[in-house]
Formats: structure tokens, C-alpha cells, sequence
């Protein structure tokens, strides 16, 4: 790597770090911890991930999808068993990695992804705008007025300027970087009253510490943990490897998702252990990262040594910065994230695919990601079954010798089963009927009783059914089931035929 891609990478690296420190103070309150445990979560996550990852570039932390699930199980047993439930979190997500299952994100559809692109663009643009709220007199959380609003809405529009405007100056500082530096001497030198940082809380802090999270560590306490374990891997897992996606067509590269399953795995049992939160891949901070150009391990290193060094010498200074400049910072991400390529695909593409889309981006923004997602997959296979099992047909032909065959086209499976019985007529058939299947796949135990089904009624009304071109994945299914089915396969057409009962 040479020195300009390094100092990008470096640049970046101070950019985002200076970015996670709000929304890491953020996720901590939301979860009700200290807003070092937040950064702690956000120093080893993004460390461990950037040098041991499979996604060069992408900035793992502390996020709200995680922080939201972590509410509850606080709130009910103290932050001790939330330290306990990152651990067990972090195993979990090992042993997916050990398992190799993160190929199958591969299987994502791609309306899934696009919701999900969409949904979290818009969740990054709405949840700025908490910071244009303030706690009153009588603690409660009303609208900035009056000249704190106009000074936040100003100082927040020249940003997003400064980012879109900085890189036809000079290309040789990140703009988002270059911005937060300007608002902030603007705000400094002019002594303008605004929110900060510090306003959020105090990141002042000591390198953590190792300790045992402090539990009963009875099946009891297994059983009252394990279910938030297990969500918080699931959507830990879901937001990495989606991001990770996102990434790589952003730059024509490919990750690996085991890898970074693997790695996302090792740095929550490690952090569940150094009193974080744990974390997973953050789409803000990776596209700002991304939008910078630095893809190297390098920039994601750098982002966790500048965060420690906050915590342990900047802390004064850091929380100086005003809001207004990283929730600009956040705005040009948010917009940059969103696919606006896709509001012009209504009317070009499947109506089933936009539902899809707008059903995941939807859910994402009013429920959660993981709930989203899976059920973007849900809803994609049942348009996908219902779709293949409306094209299952047959052509009908009668030879010389009077036999009937019936060449199949589509796949048998449990949804097309009832549209194939109804492609035969029993009782208008001649004595020997023959299924070709060439164009065809029987690709199920449902497919292979429907099968079993129809020769059963043929033999009752004194009829033969025959099979033939059958592949040799269908041959083993059928083998496989050899123990449930009486079944003819038809091995030679023009001299014999062979009836044969797997058994």
C-alpha cells in the first residue's frame, strides 16, 4: 500500500471514529448502561473485526438494532448478565462460523436487500433527529426552539454542504472530515451556544479491564440468558452480513462471510468479557468509511486506536464537538445509502419484487432488521412457490402401439403437487401410460407420494404408470423412498418394459 492509500486510510479512520462516539454514547443510554460500555463495545468490536475480519473496509460497533433487544434484559438482571449474554452471543455466532453458514446470505433475494438498504437509510436519517430534543424544567423531552433550533438547522446545513462541496477543492482530506473540523472552529471561535458531545455524557475513561461477568452461572441463569443470546446473534449476524453484501457490490469485491462471522464472533465473547455491549457491522460508519475510499484493514484499525485515545486523552476536546456537525455528517450518509435507483423501478419489475422491497424497508423502520429480513425471505419463497407451482404442464401423445405418455414440464414439489393431479385423465387413459420427466424434477418427499399417489390410482382401475428420463438426483429421491412407494420405471421404450417395486 502506498502512502497516499494509507493516509486515506488514516483520515478515514479519524472520521469515523469521531462519528461512532455519539451514536455509541446513544446505543449505551438506550440500553441503560454507561456510555463506556458503549465504547468499549465499539474499540475492541471494530478492532478485532478490521484486523481478523473478511471485509476489509467495513466498521463494526455498538448499534441500535442490538442495543434495543438489550433494553429489556437490563432492565429485568442488571448490566452483569448482559456482559454474560454477550459471551454466549459471541459463541453462538462461532459456532455459525464453524458451520460455514454464512454462504447462505448469498441466498438473500435481492428485493430483500434492497428493502433492507432503503429501511436502514431512512432509520440513520429519523434517528437524528433525537438530538434535536431537550429535557426541560420538568423532565420531559420537548422540540429545540427559538435560536438553539436555528442554530443547530444552520450549523447542520453547512455541513451537509461542506461534505457535498469540500472534494472539488482538494480530494486530499475526507470531506466529512474536513467538515466536523470547520463547524467545529466556526462554533469555537465564535462562541455559538449549541449541543455537543458532552452533552450526550462524558467519554472520559481507562484502557477496560478483564472480568468475569458476575453471575449465578446456574441453568437457571443459562435459560434466562440464552434467548437474548440467541437474537442478538441472529440480527448481529443478519446486519454484518448484509452490510458486508452491500459492500461488496458497492466495490466489485467479495468478502467472506464465514470469516467475518467468525471474527464478529470472537470480538463479542471478547468484549462480553471487557465490559461492552457488544456490536456488529454498522452500515453508517461503513459507508462513510466506503465514501472515503479506504478499504483497506487499516482505516478500521485506526478508527479503534483514535477511539481509545479519546477515551484516555482527547476526552475534553472530543466532547467539544457539536452535535449539528456529525448529525450533518449522518444526513449525507443517510442519503448516500439509500438507492434512489430504485424509486424508478415501479412499473419496470415484478409487482411481487417491489411488494417485497417495501415490505422489509417497512418493517425495518417500524419494528427491527432481523424481523424484517426474515420475513423478506419468507415472503420471496412463497412467491417463488407459488410461481413454479402454476407452471407445472404436460403435453400429451398417444404412439402406435397405443400408449399414452404425458411429457412433464416444471418441477413436482409440495406446491404443485395438487396442479399435477389434475393434468390426468385415469379414466379416459389407455391401459399403459408413460410420465416422461426430462423436462421436469421431482424435488421432494411430497412430489415423490404424489408420484405414488397417481400409479396407485391407475392400478386401481386396472392401468400400468410408467416413469422414464427420470435425472439422477429424482432416481435417488426415489430410491431414497424406495421403503413407502410401488413404482414402474420404464428402462427401455421399444422392447420392454420393467416394472420395479422399490423395496
Amino acid at each position: 500500500m502506498n502512502s497516499p492509500d494509507i493516509k486515506i486510510n488514516l483520515l478515514s479512520g479519524l472520521t469515523v471514529a469521531l462519528a461512532m462516539v455519539p451514536e455509541a454514547i446513544a446505543f449505551a443510554l438506550i440500553a441503560h448502561v454507561s456510555p463506556l460500555t458503549g465504547l468499549y463495545a465499539a474499540i475492541i468490536v471494530c478492532f478485532i473485526t478490521s484486523l481478523f475480519g473478511g471485509r476489509p473496509g467495513m466498521i463494526s460497533g455498538a448499534t441500535g438494532a442490538l442495543a434495543v433487544v438489550m433494553v429489556a434484559l437490563v432492565a429485568r438482571h442488571g448490566v452483569e448478565y448482559l456482559f454474560a449474554t454477550v459471551v454466549l452471543m459471541g459463541v453462538l455466532q462461532t459456532i455459525f462460523a464453524l458451520l460455514r453458514l454464512g454462504k447462505y446470505i448469498r441466498m438473500v433475494p435481492y428485493p430483500v436487500m434492497l428493502g433492507f438498504v432503503n429501511g436502514l437509510a431512512i432509520v440513520i436519517f429519523i434517528a437524528q433527529f433525537s438530538h434535536f430534543k431537550e429535557i426541560n424544567s420538568d423532565g420531559v423531552e420537548i422540540w429545540l426552539s427559538g435560536a438553539p433550533l436555528n442554530t443547530m438547522l444552520v450549523l447542520t446545513g453547512l455541513t451537509v454542504a461542506i461534505i457535498y462541496f469540500f472534494p472539488k477543492i482538494t480530494k486530499a482530506v475526507p470531506s466529512s472530515l474536513a467538515a466536523i473540523f470547520i463547524v467545529s472552529s466556526i462554533v469555537f471561535i465564535f462562541g455559538l451556544n449549541t449541543k455537543t458531545v458532552g452533552d450526550l455524557g462524558s467519554i472520559a475513561g481507562t484502557i477496560p479491564s478483564f472480568k468475569i461477568p458476575e453471575i449465578a452461572y446456574s441453568l437457571d441463569d443459562f435459560k434466562t440468558i440464552l434467548p437474548y443470546a440467541f437474537l442478538l446473534a441472529c440480527i448481529g449476524l443478519i446486519e454484518t452480513l448484509l452490510t458486508l453484501n452491500l459492500i461488496d457490490d458497492m466495490t466489485n469485491t467479495r468478502g467472506r462471510p464465514n470469516k467475518e462471522s467468525l471474527a464478529q464472533g470472537c470480538a463479542n465473547i471478547i468484549t462480553g468479557f471487557f465490559g461492552g455491549m457488544g456490536g456488529c457491522a454498522m452500515i453508517g460508519q461503513s459507508m462513510i468509511n466506503i465514501n472515503n475510499g479506504a478499504l483497506s484493514r487499516i482505516s478500521g484499525i485506526a478508527t479503534a486506536v483514535f477511539l481509545t485515545s479519546f477515551i484516555l486523552f482527547f476526552s475534553q476536546w472530543i466532547e467539544l464537538i457539536p452535535l449539528a456537525a456529525l448529525i450533518g455528517v449522518m444526513f449525507v450518509v443517510a442519503e448516500k445509502t439509500f438507492e434512489w435507483g430504485s424509486l424508478r423501478l415501479f412499473g419496470k419489475i415484478p409487482r411481487k419484487d417491489i411488494f417485497v422491497g417495501l415490505l422489509v424497508g417497512g418493517v425495518t423502520i417500524v419494528a427491527d432488521l432481523a424481523i424484517a429480513v426474515i420475513l423478506g425471505v419468507i415472503v420471496s419463497a412463497l412467491f417463488f412457490a407459488w410461481s413454479h407451482a402454476k407452471r407445472i404442464q404436460v403435453d400429451s401423445s398417444v404412439d402406435d402401439n397405443g400408449w399414452k405418455t404425458y411429457a412433464l414440464e416444471g418441477t413436482l414439489f409440495f406446491a404443485s403437487t395438487k396442479n399435477f393431479h389434475e393434468l390426468f385423465s385415469i379414466h379416459d387413459d389407455p391401459t399403459e401410460v408413460v410420465i416422461d420427466f426430462k423436462k421436469s424434477l421431482v424435488a421432494d418427499h411430497s412430489a415423490i407420494m404424489a408420484i405414488d399417489s397417481l400409479a396407485s390410482k391407475y392400478k386401481f382401475v386396472g392401468k400400468n404408470l410408467h416413469l422414464m428420463h427420470l435425472s439422477p438426483d429424482c432416481l435417488k429421491i426415489l430410491d431414497t423412498a424406495k421403503s413407502m412407494v410401488e413404482i414402474n420405471l420404464l428402462e427401455d421404450r421399444k422392447y420392454h418394459i420393467a416394472e420395479v417395486k422399490l423395496s
